[in-house]
């Protein structure tokens, strides 16, 4: 990327449609293309609605978006700080090994940096030995000893729905 100009910028609700085809290339790649249940309209919904429950991070490599980081705050009890949980982490297959991804994730640091944010936070597949090689490069601690516990939206249903302890 010598002479290539590489930008990170805040998405607006015009690059809706960019972020969603980031998406669905991010799916592909995990291979859980079907699994996809998100829809532009939701994602615009949910970025740049009346209450935005997350934000997004565009790379762009002279004005063409190359990667994209979905992230959202939240609140250490046990730092008694802020935090960034950075949701997905994005570079286009031809980008990568460029330090886009890197790049996003300095950005995201100085964004953490400046609120006083505690910790950055994410998850990587048990098996993604390439991804888990880079975040331990950029200075990521891989904690072993941790689940991730998750209600989907019919568990959460039943559980609201039921009177029993």
């Amino acid at each position: 990327m010598t002479s290539r100009s590489l930008a990170i910028r805040d998405a607006t609700a015009d690059d809706v449609d960019l972020i969603f085809r980031f998406i669905e290339r991010m799916a592909e790649f995990d291979g859980r293309l079907g699994a996809l249940q998100a829809t532009p309209e939701m994602i615009r919904e949910g970025l740049f609605g009346a209450v935005p429950h997350a934000a997004v991070l565009l790379a762009e490599v002279d004005g063409v978006a190359v990667g994209f980081a979905s992230y959202f705050r939240t609140y250490s009890t046990f730092l008694g700080r802020p935090g960034i949980w950075l949701d997905d982490l994005f570079v286009d297959g031809e980008a990568r090994g460029c330090g886009i991804g890197t790049a996003l994730l300095r950005h995201l640091a100085r964004m953490a940096t400046a609120c006083g944010c505690g910790r950055i936070e994410w998850t990587a597949g048990i098996h993604n030995d390439r991804g888990i090689d880079f975040y331990r490069r950029v200075g990521a601690h891989i904690r072993e000893n941790v689940r991730l516990c998750r209600l989907d939206r019919d568990a959460i249903l039943r559980l609201a729905d039921s009177d029993s302890a």
